[in-house]
């Protein structure tokens, strides 16, 4: 199954906004470990963004991050934001599956 994984990112300092990805992408090395495919809106969205100039950071983020959830079968929401939650509305909306925890995901 493709597994979305959102959660918080946004930080007022570097570091917390690191770890915060740290987080997001622990949980994705979990989720592939048990045989799932993990997808990460900010890890499409930020290597893009690094490069771009537009004016709009947030929605170019969520631009992408949206497209990307989009097209798994379910998300993992590690911890609410306005950004996790949005993703987490889009896979309800699509009447796709949303876990928040690791374990509750099934196995393939």
């Amino acid at each position: 199954m493709i597994v979305g994984v959102a959660g918080p990112y946004s930080a007022p300092a570097a570091e917390q906004r690191q770890a915060n990805l740290d987080a997001i992408n622990a949980a994705a090395a979990r989720l592939l470990e048990m045989g799932h495919v993990p997808l990460i809106g900010m890890n499409a969205a930020l290597p893009v963004l690094a490069q771009a100039n537009v004016s709009d950071r947030y929605k170019a983020v969520m631009d992408i991050s949206l497209a990307v959830i989009s097209a798994c079968d379910a998300l993992l929401l590690i911890g609410e934001s306005p950004g996790a939650n949005k993703e987490r509305d889009l896979i309800r909306s699509q009447g796709k599956p949303v876990y928040l925890r690791i374990q509750d995901v099934p196995k393939p």
